[in-house]
């Protein structure tokens, strides 16, 4: 929240209670998120030249759960220079990307570790990065404020991850600020075409589609023994420097079981709004065992233009990525009844088993 503007600060906060423990993390936050608005007007004063400029394409989405494989799939597709996407840096300081993003820029890099800690991914400020969190930094109205107020997960889920209680107001400031990130990530790494990775987006299909017609999307699979233990692993390990609220693992692993049934219906309704030959499922651990080719599959089948240009790109990552290694899970007994007792519509329908 440092990186918010005071509005979007302000509003997230409002009558949350901010337990014991954090308050003075809490307050330090308020004090340079305070200060660092004051250079708002200029940001704001660079993005009215770009605003009206027009998409001249409208975005590719990545889809999926948290830890469904969305990052591998979404440095890949980076790769070809023609997609522009929101950065590491952009996540932290959105409103300081058309003015002072040097001099931000270079702190940050010093501050920051070199992989995420979560799974050993690489980490630049200049990496491709999922927008939510840059969005939570821009609004008030993201799933992601439950970092902050965990307490509220569910209350988030169904507002903002969902969109099901959502006003018009709420909506419409939601449409307005994408778009504005949208552009300025357009600008910030000269694509001509928004790539996006942002798991609560598969929440939001329908409402994205409504707001480019000609988008196309990817959905990821994973098998659902290894996400319910890595989104445990991921969710318990990023949510402690965020919190402002303390919350039990028992009521996070509850609530991490409910979003993901809730998030996996709401997709499975929403999809036959995509136009066809705009939508690909495709598994993970299909993408992992052939990236390149299940890559060139996917732009065939979504007639997103310039492989043949990004070719020797993405060969070159996807090379340098074959001593990489992941994190590696055992499913105790225990996990393997509660992804059976609450997930058992996924196993069948992917056809995934231990």
């Amino acid at each position: 929240l440092v990186g918010a503007d005071w509005k979007t600060f302000k509003a997230v906060t409002a009558n949350k209670t901010i337990d014991k423990g954090f308050r003075n993390k809490y307050f330090l936050t308020k004090s340079v998120c305070r200060l660092l608005s004051l250079l708002q007007p200029f940001e704001d004063a660079r993005y009215r030249k770009i605003a009206d400029k027009p998409l001249e394409m409208d975005p590719v989405f990545i889809l999926g759960h948290w830890r469904s494989g969305t990052t591998f799939m979404h440095n890949v597709f980076s790769c070809d220079k023609h997609f522009g996407y929101n950065t590491t840096y952009q996540t932290v300081f959105p409103n300081l990307m058309l003015w002072g993003q040097p001099f931000f820029k270079k702190n940050m890099a010093f501050l920051m570790p070199d992989k995420r800690p979560t799974d050993n991914m690489e980490l630049k400020v200049d990496l491709p990065q999922e927008e939510e969190f840059a969005l939570a930094n821009m609004m008030p109205y993201t799933y992601y404020n439950f970092w902050f107020f965990p307490k509220h997960m569910l209350e988030y889920c169904d507002r903002y991850l969902l969109f099901d209680n959502i006003s018009e107001h709420e909506r419409e400031v939601f449409k307005e600020t994408f778009l504005k990130l949208i552009k300025i990530s357009l600008w910030n790494t000269k694509g001509t075409q928004f790539l996006s990775k942002n798991p609560p987006h598969t929440g939001r299909v329908k409402e994205l589609v409504k707001m480019f017609p000609n988008a196309k999307f990817i959905y990821l699979m994973r098998n659902p023994y290894t996400v319910f233990e890595s989104t445990r692993s991921f969710f318990t390990n990023t949510i402690q420097p965020l919190k402002l609220q303390d919350i039990s693992h028992e009521e996070l692993e509850k609530n991490i079981l409910s979003i993901y049934a809730k998030l996996y219906h709401k997709y499975e309704a929403d999809k036959a709004c995509i136009p066809e030959g705009n939508l690909i499922e495709v598994k993970f651990e299909d993408f992992e065992a052939d990236a390149m080719g299940m890559t060139e599959h996917i732009y065939k089948a979504l007639s997103i233009p310039g492989f043949a240009e990004a070719r020797a790109d993405i060969e070159k990552y996807v090379g340098g990525k074959k001593g990489y290694k992941k994190n590696k899970y055992k499913y105790d007994e225990r996990t393997v009844q509660l992804v059976q007792d609450n997930w058992n519509f996924a196993l069948e329908q992917w056809k995934y088993d231990l």
